[in-house]
């Protein structure tokens, strides 16, 4: 489900592997875009879920339990998933920042 929330980064979208100081800017633009991208996401994913479940609340025709259940479910899981990811990058920066030189 992490696929969901973070999109797969093809080489085309991070200058192809090139390393010269202008594909490293796209490069940098493009893990923005990304992250962007993923947040965007996960907070649709919340908002569909709160939309759910208000239609549910107030009797909507067509707003089902099952429905609200299942968008609060994909809403949660992107959430964790988002919070995983959090939680491994700061990892990795504080190992990073630990290292002796």
């Amino acid at each position: 489900m992490i696929s969901a929330v973070l999109p797969t980064v093809t080489p085309a979208a991070t200058g192809g592997g090139a390393s010269t100081a202008a594909s490293q800017a796209t490069s940098g633009s493009s893990f923005i875009d990304m992250i962007d991208s993923a947040l965007r996401g996960v907070s649709a994913s919340q908002n569909a879920a709160g939309t759910a479940e208000a239609g549910y609340a107030s009797g909507a025709p067509g707003a089902t339990l099952g429905k609200a259940l299942v968008a609060s479910d994909r809403a949660e899981v992107s959430w964790n998933a988002t919070v995983a990811v959090r939680n491994e990058a700061v990892s990795a920066y504080q190992s990073i920042m630990s290292m002796q030189f």
